[in-house]
C-alpha cells in the first residue's frame, strides 16, 4: 500500500503531505475494523523486545520522534503501526503559527529533510484534550520547548506552565532545548540558562503524586567539552535521560545538489545523513557514564540494522521519524524483527 501512496505523497510539499496522512490517520480511526487490521499487518510483538527503562516498561524499544504528532492528535492510531511508544510535540504554552511558509523541503537523494517550521502547534490545552482520550497501554511522551516570543530569560517559566499542564496525561518528558528553527534556543543548551529549567521543573515534579522521567534533548551540533557539562548536569540534578539527538544545522555528506540545498537555506538537517553523527554522540554519551544515563537515540536511523547498532552502542530505546517518511510505517514491523532475530541468534 505504501508504495502506492508514497509517490502520490511525494507529489505535494512535505507539510502538505504531512497534513494529509494525519487528516487520513484521523478519518480511518472513525471506522471500525481499520485499526485492528492495521496492527495484523504492522504489529509484531515478542517477550525479548520488552524493556524497562527509566521505570517505565515499554513493548519495544523503537518509538516515534516528537514533530509527527505534533498536538496529540493521531497518536492512538500510530500505535497501529508497531511503535513501542510514541512523543507528542514540540508544544509551547500557547499556540503559535511558526515560521513563514515554505518550511519544510525533501532531498530525496539523501533520503533527508530540511525544516524550519518553527514548533508551530496549537498549545498544550489542545494536546491535553486529546491526551485525555489516551488507550490504557499507550505510552506516550511530551516534547515541551520555550514559545518563540518568550525571551530566554523568561523561558523556565514557559516549560514551568507545560510541564505542569501535561503532567498527569504523559508518561515522559522530554525538555527541547536544542532546536534550531527557533531563535535563541539553542542557548539554552548553556549551562545557566539550562540549570535553571531543570531546576524547576524537577522541584515542581515533587508536588505530583506520580514520578514522570524528565530527559533533556541535545544537538548533535554540540562540542564534546559542552555535551560533558550537560551530561555533568544531568547526573547531579535528578533528571532521568538524554535524547540523542536534535536535527542540525551542519550540510555534511549530502550528495544533493549544492544549489538546491543552498537555495533552501537554514533549518534543521534530519535523515540518513545525520545518523553517523548522531551514532558518535549515543557513544560517546554512553563512554562518559558508563552505562548509568538512559539514553534515547534519534537522529538518521533509517534501517532495521542502524536500530540495533544504536542499541548496541548503549542506547536504551531508539525513535525513528524521517526513516518513518522514507521507508513507510513497514519499517517499524521489520526493526522489530530484526532484533528479535539478533537477539535469538546473539
Amino acid at each position: 500500500m505504501f508504495t502506492i501512496l508514497k509517490p502520490l505523497l511525494f507529489l505535494f510539499s512535505p507539510e502538505t503531505a504531512h497534513n494529509i496522512i494525519v487528516g487520513l490517520l484521523g478519518f480511518l480511526s472513525k471506522i471500525p475494523f481499520i485499526l485492528p487490521v492495521l496492527r495484523l499487518f504492522y504489529c509484531y510483538k515478542s517477550p525479548k523486545l520488552e524493556r524497562e527503562v527509566m521505570g517505565i516498561k515499554f513493548p519495544n524499544p523503537i518509538g516515534l520522534a516528537a514533530g509527527f504528532d505534533k498536538n496529540g492528535e493521531v497518536f492512538n492510531e500510530l500505535f497501529s503501526f508497531g511503535f513501542g511508544f510514541v512523543e507528542v510535540g514540540s508544544l509551547t504554552p500557547n499556540e503559535q503559527i511558526g515560521n513563514p511558509k515554505p518550511r519544510c523541503f525533501r532531498l530525496v537523494d539523501d533520503l533527508a529533510i530540511i525544516n524550519r517550521m518553527g514548533i508551530n502547534n496549537k498549545g498544550v490545552k489542545f494536546a491535553v484534550s486529546n491526551l485525555k482520550k489516551r488507550k490504557s497501554g499507550c505510552i506516550v511522551g511530551a516534547n515541551i520547548i520555550k514559545s518563540t516570543a518568550t525571551p530566554n530569560n523568561l523561558a523556565p517559566q514557559d516549560y514551568e506552565k507545560s510541564f505542569a499542564q501535561l503532567y498527569d496525561f504523559v508518561d515522559y518528558f522530554v525538555i527541547n532545548v536544542s532546536c534550531p528553527n527557533v531563535k535563541g534556543v539553542t542557548k539554552l543548551q548553556d549551562i545557566a540558562s539550562l540549570s535553571e529549567i531543570v531546576d524547576r521543573l524537577t522541584t515542581l515534579r515533587k508536588y505530583f503524586d506520580e514520578y514522570r522521567p524528565i530527559l533533556l534533548k541535545v544537538s548533535p551540533d554540540l562540542t564534546h567539552d559542552q555535551l560533558d557539562e550537560i551530561i555533568d548536569l544531568i547526573l547531579i540534578s535528578g533528571m532521568d535521560g538524554i535524547v540523542a539527538s536534535n536535527t542540525t544545522s551542519l550540510r555534511y555528506d549530502l550528495i544533493s545538489d549544492s544549489d538546491k540545498v543552498l537555495n533552501i537555506g537554514e533549518g534543521g538537517l534530519s535523515g540518513k545523513p545525520l545518523y553517523k553523527k548522531s551514532l558518535e554522540i549515543v557513544k560517546y554519551i554512553s563512554k562518559k557514564t558508563a552505562g548509568q544515563l538512559p539514553i534515547i537515540a534519534s537522529g538518521g536511523v533509517m534501517s532495521p540494522k542502524q536500530a540495533a547498532e544504536m542499541l548496541d552502542s548503549g542506547a536504551s530505546l531508539v525513535q525513528i521519524y524521517t526513516g518513518f517518511i522514507y521507508n513507510g510505517p513497514g519499517v517499524v514491523k521489520r526493526m522489530l524483527r530484526y532484533l528479535t532475530k539478533k537477539r535469538k541468534n546473539g
